[in-house]
């Protein structure tokens, strides 16, 4: 498979969590300034086919792309960053590529050869990185190899990189190695011997970095690059000091003052060009961090012990916040903890509610108690897709009357099935990539708030769900005072339900929260987060 496009591998050594994703969402947003056409894929080691079925608290939040992908959090990251859409082929996992193989080979693809992981596995881990790079719409592929170098699971990517180094021409490819180097308080310096040791681990395996981005609390000296420089074969101005920032949409700046993107062009023999157009994310980098005013709401869910569950819904704030000139507050309220007895305590002071996604029946009633609040005390409430759905629950329940008004997740045999089942779902076994998933359109009716917050009719969100909106309840709810203002064209899914008589009271059955970016904040977060600055100025 011949490529246009040049290619860029960024691993990490020492230990996790040092932000791969958001370096490469950086060097891209940089890229991109400079007129470059950027894309980024996630190479996930782990043997789930997708994120889809991992329980929040083992892996974050799952991210879905237009296109109806269950992909890694880090993609969340890409779209803030560049504001253009990912896809299914911007995230990849073992599971995929051995399922992929597996299925070849029950085909006869393999013409009776015995599969293993080198050529098979390697060939089509080789396979999914060049697929980006062959369609022609990018000038650079962005390549983030999951866990860290010297993980089992990460070596049949490192040996595809290696593999696919060698096949490539000098300057269409690098490798960008993260490392960390930390301060020893008690010699009071900084210690360069574990990246030294994780780019041993690296050279193992047949991969020479290009670039060092060092991971740090505190500045790296002279000597400090030099000697990193010296003991690991790199150039010095490709030793890149990477210090804790104090957002992550600060990277990207930091990386500009590190000259990571000139390093990276002149290395693969590209154009300089003009120097990057950032004036848009320091504008947004001003406001964030100059507020004029403050907010409190409240986030009610059932993993706000691990904040990673509900990233896309934090950052959302952060744009929406920086939209208004204000700084969000966020409360982290845990739906179990939450009840009648305490809901005053817990949510007296907030501005505004929102309720988020989830599955289970764990944590409901708090989330319906939290529902209720919002009603009775006219306070600014955003329900997103479960979220949604406790709301119209506690209407049917405390305003119709409903006996037993529930939904079939919950109850199967609740006797008003106020949500209920989709009807595609009613069949389906598998847990895997089986819901209504991906962007799908919504046609917002006159004189709501959603409408004023769109600011057009016809809109489209992404979905993950099994469950909906019961449509026959849709009368009488309107009659009572919750009307359906968002209805998808094709299928009739109740899509937006807001209560008209309430200062702002809208859910979606969607997850906005996956399209809101740095400079394209989501509209309802910006609006809810308006209507909850005009609560606390009242």
């Amino acid at each position: 498979m011949t490529s246009s496009s040049k290619f860029i591998f960024v691993t990490g050594g020492v230990t996790s969590s040092l932000g791969k994703g958001i370096i490469s969402a950086s060097l891209a947003k940089l890229l991109q300034a400079r007129g470059y056409s950027v894309t980024i894929q996630k190479f996930d080691p782990y043997i789930n086919v997708d994120p889809g079925t991992l329980n929040p608290y083992e892996h974050g939040e799952c991210y879905v792309t237009n296109d109806g992908a269950e992909t890694d959090l880090d993609l969340g990251h890409y779209e803030r960053f560049l504001n253009i859409p990912t896809s299914q082929a911007n995230n990849v996992t073992t599971g995929r590529i051995y399922s992929d193989v597996i299925q070849k080979e029950r085909r006869g693809d393999y013409l009776g050869k015995t599969v293993q992981v080198i050529p098979h596995i390697t060939n089509e881990i080789k396979r999914r990185i060049l697929i980006l790079g062959s369609s022609g719409k990018y000038d650079f592929v962005i390549t983030e190899i999951g866990g860290t170098i010297g993980d089992i699971e990460s070596q049949p990517y490192v040996e595809a990189v290696r593999q696919l180094r060698w096949e490539l021409e000098k300057h269409e490819s690098l490798v960008i190695h993260l490392t960390l180097v930390p301060f020893l308080r008690t010699s009071g310096e900084l210690k360069t011997k574990p990246t030294q040791h994780s780019v041993k681990e690296l050279l193992s395996m047949g991969v020479q970095p290009n670039i060092l981005v060092c991971r740090s609390e505190y500045p790296l000296s002279p000597e400090v690059r030099q000697k990193i420089a010296l003991f690991c074969n790199i150039k010095l101005e490709a030793v890149i000091e990477s210090l804790d920032a104090e957002s992550i949409y600060d990277v990207p700046l930091h990386m500009l003052s590190e000259k990571l993107d000139e390093v990276v062009l002149n290395r693969m023999k590209m154009p300089l060009g003009e120097k990057p157009e950032m004036k848009n994310w320091t504008n947004f980098l001003h406001r964030l961090k100059n507020p004029t005013q403050e907010v409190d709401i409240a986030l009610i869910g059932k993993y706000v012990e691990l904040k990673d569950s509900y990233l896309s819904i934090a950052e959302s704030f952060v744009h929406a916040g920086a939209a208004n000139g204000c700084k969000v507050n966020l409360k982290w309220v845990h739906s179990e903890e939450l009840n009648e007895h305490n809901v005053d305590f817990l949510l007296d002071y907030v501005q505004g509610i929102l309720i988020a996604p989830g599955f289970g029946e764990r944590g409901i009633e708090g989330k319906i108690e939290a529902a209720k609040y919002a009603r009775v005390n006219d306070i600014p409430f955003f329900g997103i897709c479960l979220g949604m759905q406790c709301a119209v629950i506690e209407f049917g329940r405390n305003v119709l009357k409903l006996p037993n008004a529930n939904s079939t997740e919950f109850d199967e045999d609740a006797e008003n099935k106020v949500i209920d089942i989709m009807e595609n779902q009613k069949k389906i076994i598998d847990m895997g990539g089986t819901m209504r998933l991906g962007a799908y359109d919504c046609t917002i009716k006159e004189d709501s708030n959603a409408l004023r917050a769109y600011r057009q009719h016809d809109i489209q969100e992404r979905h993950r769900h099994r469950f909906e909106f019961n449509s026959s309840y849709k009368s009488v709810y309107r009659e009572y005072g919750m009307t359906s203002v968002g209805i998808n064209p094709d299928s009739g899914l109740v899509e937006i339900i807001e209560i008209p008589e309430h200062t702002w009271y809208v859910g979606v059955q969607f997850h906005p929260e996956y399209r809101s970016t740095v400079t394209n904040p989501h509209p309802l977060f910006v609006d809810f987060v308006k209507s909850a600055l005009a609560k606390r100025n009242n």
